[in-house]
C-alpha cells in the first residue's frame, strides 16, 4: 500500500527558485540579523544597524541585475507549471527596482535621522520594521495568487504603521499612526470579503484561473463576482492613496519622522499600484466594464482633489512644506491611475500599464529627492514651513537648484525633461483609450499644480530674511540627494530610458 503513494508524496516536492527569490529574502534576513544584533550591540554602536541595513538594501537591490536575462517562477501547483505564486517578470522586476531602491534611499536619510533625534526613535526596531515594510513590498508585484497577494500586502503595511508612531512621547506621532492603522484596516478587510467573493465565484486564487474562470461565471454568481470585484479594489485605492481613501495622508506625513514619509511617499504608493494592476490586468481583464469607469473616476476626482489640497497651503503654517508634499503625492497618484484604467478600454492593456511605470519610476526619484531636500532644510528648522525655503540659495545653492529641478520635473517643465514627457505618455495612454475627458480634467490639473510648485521654487531664490545660516549637511543626506539629482538628469537627458516600458510588453 504504502509503494504507490510514494511517487505522489514525491510529486509534490519542488525544488525553490531562490535567485528569484532572492530580493525580498535578503531584506527579510537581513531585519532579523538586525533585531537579534540589536540586543548585543552597545549604544554608542547603533550607528552600525544602520549601516548593516543599508548594505542589505543595497544588496537586494543588486540582486535584481542576475533575474533581467528571462522571466523565472517558482512555487508552482503540480501538473501546472504555468500556475504559480512567484513570478519575476519584467513587471515585477521594474516595480522591486523601485520598492528597494526607494527603501535604500529612505535608509539613507533615517542614518541621519535617527542621529538627530535624541534617541526618540529605537534604532533596532526601527531598522528591523523598515527592512521587514521592505521586503513585503518587494514580494507584493511578483505574487500571482491572492493568498501570497494580501500576506504581502499586509507584510509591507503592518511595519509603516508601527514605524509612523515609533517617536517616543510624541502625540502627534501616536494620532498619525493611529489614523492610518485604522482606515488600513477597514481598507483590507473590505478587500479581504472582496477576495472571498471572488474565490466563492472562481474556486481558484491563481490570477491566470481567475482571469480563465470568471468569464464564465454561473449566471447565479454573476453579482457576486462583480461585488468581488469592486470590493477587492477598495484596499488597494487606499494604498495609493485615492480619493475618497487619501484622508490620512497629509496628518501620516507629518507626523511620520521625515524619511517614514519618503517611504510612504513612494514605496506604499509601488505597493498599492503593483496590487491594483495584478488585480485588473491579469486576474479580471474580463470586468474591464467594472473597474475601468471606477479607476477612470477615482483617476479624476484623486488628481483634482490633491492639486487644490496642495494649492491651499499656507507658506506660514507649521508642516506646510511636507502638507505640500503629502497633498502633491495625491495629485500625482491620480495621474498614475489615468493609465489603469485606459488599460480597460485600450486594444494594448501591456502599453497603457507600461506608461503608469514610466511614470512611476520618474515620481519615485524625483520626490524622494525633495524629501531629502526637505529632510536637510528641516534639521535646522523643525517646522518645516515653506516660508523656510526662502532664500535657500543664499545659504546652500546646491541643494537649493536640486530642489528647484525636482519640483520643475514634477510640474513637468523645462529642464525637467523626464516629467514633461512621462506626463505626455499618461495624457496619450488616456487620449488612445478614448477618455478625451480624462484627459482633459489632467490638463487643468496640470496646470493648477504649475502654480504651487512654481511658487515654492521662486521662494528658494528670494532675498532671504535676516542672515543666511549655511547648512551643514550630513554625509548620508548628500548621498541621498546626490543619487536622486543624477537620476533625475540623466532621465531627464535620456527619458527613452524609462519611457520605452510603455511601449515594450511587460508580462
Amino acid at each position: 500500500m504504502s509503494s504507490p503513494a510514494q511517487p505522489s508524496a514525491a510529486s509534490l516536492v519542488q525544488d525553490v527558485d531562490w535567485l528569484a527569490i532572492a530580493p525580498p529574502t535578503i531584506a527579510a534576513v537581513v531585519g532579523l540579523v538586525v533585531l537579534v544584533a540589536d540586543l548585543f550591540v552597545g549604544k554608542d554602536r547603533k550607528a552600525l544597524l544602520g549601516w548593516a541595513s543599508v548594505a542589505g538594501l543595497a544588496a537586494s537591490t543588486l540582486m535584481l541585475l542576475p533575474l533581467l536575462d528571462g522571466d523565472r517562477s517558482t512555487f508552482c501547483l503540480t501538473g501546472a507549471p504555468d500556475t504559480c505564486s512567484y513570478t519575476a517578470d519584467r513587471f515585477t522586476l521594474v516595480l522591486q527596482l523601485l520598492v528597494l531602491g526607494g527603501a535604500l534611499l529612505a535608509a539613507l536619510l533615517s542614518v541621519t535621522a535617527l542621529k538627530d533625534d535624541a534617541k526618540q526613535l529605537p534604532e533596532g526596531e526601527f531598522w528591523f520594521l523598515l527592512l521587514s515594510s521592505a521586503a513585503g513590498a518587494a514580494l507584493l508585484p511578483a505574487s500571482r495568487d491572492l493568498a501570497t497577494l494580501i500576506v504581502a500586502l499586509e507584510v509591507a503595511s503592518l511595519p509603516a504603521f508601527a514605524l509612523v508612531g515609533l517617536r517616543h512621547g510624541d502625540r502627534k506621532s501616536s494620532e498619525a499612526a493611529l489614523k492610518f492603522f485604522l482606515s488600513s484596516v477597514t481598507a483590507t478587510a473590505v478587500s479581504l470579503m472582496g477576495i472571498s467573493f471572488v474565490y466563492a465565484s472562481t474556486g481558484s486564487l491563481y490570477l491566470t484561473q481567475i482571469a480563465e474562470r470568471i468569464q464564465n461565471v454561473d449566471g447565479q454568481l454573476h453579482t457576486l463576482a462583480q461585488t468581488g470585484v469592486v470590493l477587492t479594489l477598495v484596499g488597494f485605492a487606499f494604498k495609493t492613496a485615492a480619493v475618497p481613501f487619501h484622508f490620512w495622508v497629509p496628518d501620516t506625513y507629518v507626523g511620520a519622522p521625515l524619511p517614514v514619509a519618503a517611504y510612504l511617499s513612494v514605496v506604499g504608493k509601488a505597493v498599492g499600484f503593483s496590487g491594483l494592476i495584478l488585480i485588473t490586468v491579469i486576474a479580471l481583464p474580463s470586468y474591464g466594464d467594472v473597474w475601468g469607469p471606477a479607476l477612470a473616476a477615482l483617476a479624476a476626482l484623486t488628481m483634482t482633489v490633491g492639486n487644490v489640497g496642495a494649492l491651499r497651503q499656507q507658506a506660514t503654517r507649521a508642516y506646510s512644506a511636507v502638507r505640500l508634499l503629502a497633498w502633491s503625492s495625491v495629485g500625482q497618484a491620480g495621474y498614475l491611475l489615468v493609465p489603469i484604467a485606459a488599460a480597460a478600454y485600450s486594444d494594448d492593456a501591456e502599453r497603457s500599464i507600461g506608461s503608469t511605470l514610466a511614470y512611476a519610476l520618474m515620481y519615485g526619484a524625483v520626490n524622494l529627492g525633495a524629501f531629502a531636500v526637505a529632510a536637510l532644510v528641516g534639521r535646522t528648522r523643525s517646522l518645516n514651513r515653506l516660508s523656510d525655503y526662502r532664500g535657500l540659495y543664499a545659504r546652500n545653492p546646491v541643494s537649493a537648484l536640486v530642489l528647484a529641478f525636482f519640483l520643475l520635473c514634477l510640474a513637468g517643465l523645462p529642464p525637467g525633461i523626464i516629467g514633461l514627457f512621462a506626463k505626455v505618455t499618461v495624457f496619450s495612454a488616456a487620449v488612445d483609450a478614448g477618455l478625451g475627458w480624462l484627459a482633459v480634467v489632467m490638463a487643468v490639473n496640470v496646470v493648477i499644480a504649475l502654480f504651487y510648485y512654481l511658487q515654492w521654487t521662486a521662494l528658494l531664490f528670494r532675498a532671504p530674511e535676516g542672515e543666511p545660516v549655511r547648512h551643514v549637511v550630513p554625509v548620508p543626506v548628500t548621498a541621498a540627494i546626490s543619487v536622486t539629482a543624477v537620476l533625475a538628469v540623466v532621465l531627464s537627458g535620456a527619458p527613452q530610458l524609462v519611457l520605452r516600458f510603455a511601449d515594450t510588453g511587460l508580462f
